[in-house]
């Protein structure tokens, strides 16, 4: 899969995490009569959303890393 292909995947998968996220936050959990129900798990959506937003951001930075130099100091 080209760079170009892996973004347009990521995109939507942050747009479709969000969208669930949305729905989940206006209706997770709702009574019909005396049975309670969950939508989903919104832990789950969000975790998700951000590891697809982590790799398009790494995606749309260049890819690269950024590394730093640390000197660690005796105070």
């Amino acid at each position: 899969m080209s760079r170009k292909e892996r973004m347009i995947e990521a995109r939507n998968m942050v747009k479709l995490y969000t969208e669930a996220e949305k729905a989940v936050l206006n209706n997770q959990r709702y009574e019909i009569g005396n049975r309670k129900l969950v939508r989903a798990n919104l832990r789950e959506i969000v975790t998700s959303r951000k590891e697809w937003q982590s790799i398009l951001d790494s995606l749309e930075n260049g890819g690269a890393m950024r590394v730093r130099r640390v000197i660690p100091r005796d105070t």
